[in-house]
């Protein structure tokens, strides 16, 4: 899975650089030595041993190059379609997975409430049977996944709803749930059943769009409420703490591994795209200074920069998996 979702990433820049007159030297699968290669017009592809993501080497996207077609030589606006692109491709992944686990369904779920269960408290603090639930403390629901993550990490026991009745929105301050705790993390016990919505070539259509921009949101809002401190660091977890969660999801249906699939290439795309140096959204930010300011940043004083933050991101991967496998040992 991974090998997909960093190749598709890699092929994204590969794409725009061809498309953008950059030259390519190389384009790899995999990392170490190497198995195969051959040349193919200027690019050198290979496939490696180690099948673990891949590589696109353009010239002078490292070092000053006096090469015309040099992604360092070519226009900023060029330049930053390249960068861009290796997001954009993970999130295009994320949707097209979607669209393909909604396709078999027969229904879906809405966030229409259809039904309590009979220990439900919710329906005695104002929500009722037909409330289309559109906030949850004033952020804005689209989809039961939404639902899910605004239900999960709640201080007490209540939240604020905004709800569609009867065509109208109607607030309902602090309706009362019975909660959970798992993993340490407070979560309220849903005590209603949503509604459902028949499969039509639109509601495919709408629902991928939808679940996509939800994930995309969970992942935004996840981000935001770690650096606000709603969650601590016990809540992040790597490559380690992932693969135990598809290892676990797989266990029970290999059909469960795609909706994880489609949730973590969306996250890498978005994760990439933010202004952080040794990222894209790094580059990015150099080449947005640039176009403003119509000067390039000098490359020595960027490059330090993304040093700097690559051993940064590397010293807290490391610590997020000494985490997770402390996790699992004990």
């Amino acid at each position: 899975m991974f090998l997909i979702l960093v190749l598709i990433h890699e092929f994204g820049h590969f794409i725009a650089a061809k498309a953008m007159g950059v030259r390519v030297n190389e384009f790899a699968i995999g990392f170490g030595p190497k198995l195969v290669r051959w040349r193919w017009g200027e690019t050198e592809y290979k496939i490696n041993l180690v099948p673990f993501g891949g590589y696109c080497a353009m010239e002078g996207e490292e070092e000053a190059s006096e090469d015309s077609r040099a992604f360092c030589n070519k226009k900023a606006w060029r330049r930053a379609i390249v960068i861009v692109a290796g997001a954009v491709f993970n999130i295009i992944l994320g949707f097209i997975i979607i669209g393909a686990t909604l396709l078999p369904k027969e229904r879906f779920a809405t966030t229409v409430v259809a039904e309590f269960s009979e220990e439900a408290i919710s329906n005695q603090s104002g929500l009722a049977v037909g409330d289309e639930i559109i906030e949850v403390d004033g952020r804005r629901v689209f989809t039961t996944i939404d639902l899910g993550y605004m239900f999960t990490g709640i201080k007490g026991n209540t939240v604020d709803l905004t709800v569609l009745r009867n065509g109208n929105e109607v607030f309902l301050d602090d309706v009362e749930f019975k909660t959970t705790q798992v993993d340490g993390i407070n979560v309220i016990k849903n005590d209603f059943w949503v509604a459902p919505q028949a499969k039509t070539f639109g509601t495919v259509i709408s629902q991928t769009f939808k679940t996509g921009l939800s994930y995309g949101r969970v992942v935004w809002f996840s981000l935001v409420d770690l650096i606000t401190g709603k969650y601590g660091i016990s809540a992040v977890s790597g490559p380690v703490g992932v693969t135990e969660v598809i290892g676990s999801a797989a266990k029970q249906s290999l059909s469960n591994i795609w909706p994880i699939m489609a949730l973590i290439t969306i996250n890498l795309g978005i994760f990439n795209l933010l202004p952080l140096p040794a990222l894209d959204g790094g580059r990015l930010l150099f080449i947005l200074i640039e176009l403003i300011f119509r000067k390039k940043v000098p490359e020595k004083y960027e490059s330090l920069i993304h040093a700097a933050g690559f051993i940064l991101l590397i010293v807290l991967m490391l610590a997020i998996t000494a985490k997770d496998i402390w996790a699992l040992v004990v």
